[in-house]
């Protein structure tokens, strides 16, 4: 070998160190970066013999689809349970204190007590005002419940435009990543944005993505539908601005298909979008109408009936009443009833009622009395109510509970139900956030950075950078001897 070719060979060597020194100086120097996947500068031997440093990503495409797959799992089962998580403090939290079962059960130990002493008129105001502690505490719950879904629908548009945003960018990234690869570019750092955006995406919404020749990549939701082939496809939603029992929620439409809803407590959604999707128009709904079916089922139990010898007079509401002013006829639901269910108020004191009427009758009139002497000792009417609320009767099959049950029965087989789906998603959601946390893992050890490699290697590119300086220093003392013998 000439000395020419000996230090055009070191010239090569320290090149590519600075090359490969840079590269794990950029690993170490984003260790932290979870977006980050390590690069390697690798030595090539070119046709003609020459050496140059090409740089390859850690990849593995397989563990990236499945980590990507159990994030979209994982945040939708936690969309899920934190709307469960919300509909059960609307009862009163973990011992459901305020829920309607317990309200509706110390009501009806009040009713107890007074039919045991009918002439204490103490014992009849506080009937009354269990009874109202009853109503409002049921027509609060149908409010917060109808929150619950409008803070869902709200969270649906933001997720949304969130989406949208994200599409755009990854639009533009895409555009740079096909394009760097044609023209033979390092688009090391456009990838790692790209996969980035992908895992932001796959939270929000299943995904399925299919890497096209040039490095270019098509993105469809778990259904089959296109949300990225070429040019981002729009995701619309028309948020509502209120809810009741009779609004439905507006579509979620990804390319002008409708995106459906997950289904059951371990939900099939994928994304938050889904899970949002079921907690709006799924357990919300279904635990409205439940709260629906008490007011009907109270407003029904208490009502009064004509008492005349040829009763002609229509049953009234009696202890409960609502908007309608009527007594719902049949087993079904009366949607948005739990919304106003009150106390009549002719039997509150305080808008000038009579409490004793609840012993009596007549709350509608002299017709529907049962005890016209008011005689104190009366008391088969309260024993009536109180045995009403244990008596089976029936329920529409809508709620999803029970079609024959008594009130008491029908009101802890809804906290029942509630549990039953709060407890199945929050096993889900540990399970699943588990698969989740492993496949991030097992991603990360291949394509994270480890601090002790990197130094390792940096401390080798230090000795290999000497040897080359050395053989610098040996070709330049060799050419001064040289030119100091040819003087």
């Amino acid at each position: 070998m000439s000395l020419t070719s000996a230090l055009n060979t070191a010239q090569t060597s320290l090149s590519n160190y600075a090359t490969q020194t840079n590269i794990l100086s950029r690993n170490i120097s984003n260790a932290s970066n979870p977006n980050y996947v390590r690069r390697d500068a690798v030595l090539t031997n070119s046709l003609v013999g020459s050496q140059g440093i090409s740089i390859q990503r850690a990849q593995d495409m397989a563990l990236f689809v499945r980590s990507i797959s159990d994030t979209s799992t994982a945040s939708a089962q936690e969309t899920l349970l934190k709307g469960l998580s919300d509909l059960k403090n609307i009862m009163g939290g973990n011992d459901y204190e305020t829920s309607p079962s317990a309200l509706i059960g110390t009501m009806r130990d009040t009713l107890a007590t007074y039919a045991a002493k009918p002439g204490e008129a103490t014992l009849g105001q506080m009937a009354v005002a269990d009874a109202a502690t009853v109503a409002n505490g049921i027509k609060d719950a149908a409010n917060a419940v109808q929150a619950v879904r409008l803070e869902a629908d709200k969270e649906i548009g933001r997720q949304v435009d969130k989406l949208n945003e994200l599409l755009a960018r990854f639009e533009t990234v895409n555009n740079r990543v096909f394009s760097g690869t044609q023209t033979g570019k390092d688009v090391s750092a456009e990838l790692d944005e790209r996969e980035s955006l992908v895992k932001q995406i796959s939270s929000i919404i299943g995904i399925t993505q299919v890497t096209r020749p040039g490095n270019d990549m098509a993105l469809y939701t778990s259904d089959g539908v296109t949300l990225f082939e070429t040019v981002a496809r729009p995701v619309e939603f028309q948020p509502s601005s209120g809810f009741s029992a009779t609004v439905t929620g507006n579509q979620i439409f990804v390319d002008g298909v409708p995106l459906g809803a997950g289904k059951g407590a371990n939900t099939t959604g994928r994304g938050s979008l889904q899970a949002l999707v079921q907690v709006r128009d799924e357990y919300a709904p279904e635990l409205q109408k439940q709260l629906d079916e008490m007011a009907r089922a109270l407003i029904v139990s208490f009502r009064e009936t004509d008492q005349s010898a040829i009763p002609a007079l229509p049953d009234m509401p009696g202890l409960f009443t609502w908007a309608g002013g009527t007594v719902p006829v049949g087993a079904t639901i009366v949607p948005g009833i739990a919304s106003s269910l009150t106390v009549n108020p002719a039997l509150v004191p305080s808008l000038g009622g009579n409490p004793q009427l609840l012993r009596d009758g007549g709350i509608n009139g002299a017709a529907y009395s049962s005890n016209p002497t008011g005689a104190s000792g009366y008391s088969a009417r309260l024993d009536a109510y109180v045995q009403a609320l244990d008596t089976p009767m029936a329920f529409d099959p809508a709620a999803g509970l029970s079609t024959s049950a008594s009130l008491m029965a029908f009101s802890a087989d809804s906290i029942g139900w509630l549990e039953l789906n709060r407890s199945d998603a929050e096993s889900s959601a540990e399970s699943r956030e588990a698969a989740r946390f492993r496949s991030v893992e097992a991603l990360q050890s291949i394509t994270g950075v480890s601090l002790d490699e990197e130094m390792s290697m940096l401390l080798e590119l230090e000795q290999s950078y000497k040897a080359s300086a050395r053989l610098i220093s040996a070709v330049d003392e060799m050419l001064q001897a040289l030119l100091a013998a040819a003087r």
